[in-house]
């Protein structure tokens, strides 16, 4: 059920017409679909659906980071009109960065062909992503990176520097972290999934393993200081946080993989291990994605 059509069968059932005054009611209509939120250095966050996005206004252009689906994406824009101008075709947005290929991350990019200078990711995020278009016959529905790099990437909006991290593989073999130093945010793309069991995607060379290093070292990267914005996060739980945050999705994941190895010591089989419903360490971990946590993990340590 969409929006609109809950907010009516609310509002005309007994209790809820009651409660709503027309003026409400109209405001509830009209609530645009997603939520912005300024956070501090001129970054602030976007969310509707798909992978959370950063955006970063300067007098030098717009920089967004990941851009969830086209639909979307075009929101973000109308959106940007009423703060910075009106987006064209002038090279508007300075930069488009990506986190990584997946499609809620990615899918927007071409709601901004035309509009900004660069599209940038690691170049493992440019191969995969091209790879899944070739694989759904979707290349002309994709804008890919025009700028990729190994290591490290930075670049200069106004007063603020962006640097792109890549610390090796995690969520997949591309994933990078966002940093806007001057603001000190970093935007993590699914390396964290903020108390909700993350998508392990090992067919784009995901590792659990070097995942909980890559965490490690971005941990000793960033300062305690550093605002975190999240991939995505579990009900309840807020697309930012700290360093705390980081540290306990890293310990989730080494706990999940000592699960795994200890099952397999214990002669369980990959079947029998994916149909497991609950780990047997607390976690706040939550939602249905349990099974893939564990299949990825089977898949990663060779368990038959």
């Amino acid at each position: 059920m969409n929006r609109r059509k809950f907010i009516q069968n609310a509002a005309f059932g007994t209790a809820g017409a009651a409660l709503l005054t027309p003026q409400l009611f109209a405001r509830l209509l009209n609530k645009d679909p997603f939520e912005m939120r300024e956070l501090r250095g001129s970054v602030g966050i976007f969310t509707e659906r798909g992978g959370t996005i950063a955006y970063l206004q300067t007098k030098d252009g717009i920089s967004v980071v990941d851009t969830q689906f086209p639909e979307q994406s075009n929101h973000l824009i109308e959106a940007l009109k009423k703060t910075s101008g009106e987006p064209s075709s002038e090279k508007s947005f300075k930069h488009v960065i990506n986190t990584h290929h997946h499609g809620d991350h990615t899918s927007g990019n071409i709601a901004f062909k035309g509009m900004a200078e660069h599209f940038v990711a690691h170049e493992n995020s440019k191969k995969n992503q091209l790879a899944a278009a070739e694989k759904s016959n979707s290349v002309d529905k994709n804008v890919f990176p025009d700028v990729v790099f190994n290591d490290s990437w930075k670049g200069k909006s106004g007063k603020e520097t962006i640097k792109m991290h890549y610390f090796g593989a995690g969520h997949t073999d591309g994933d990078s972290f966002v940093h806007f130093q001057k603001a000190n945010i970093v935007h993590t793309g699914d390396m964290l999934f903020n108390r909700r069991h993350p998508y392990i995607d090992r067919s784009a060379g995901a590792s659990v393993v070097s995942w909980i290093d890559v965490l490690e070292k971005a941990a000793n990267t960033f300062d305690t200081d550093t605002l975190y914005v999240f991939g995505h996060s579990g009900n309840d739980f807020d697309v930012t946080g700290k360093k705390a945050d980081l540290m306990a999705f890293r310990e989730y994941l080494q706990q999940a993989h000592d699960f795994v190895a200890k099952q397999k010591s214990m002669g369980k089989s990959a079947a029998e291990i994916t149909e497991i419903k609950e780990f047997d360490f607390k976690s706040e971990w939550q939602g249905d994605g349990i099974k893939r946590v564990l299949s990825a993990l089977v898949d990663e340590l060779g368990v038959k």
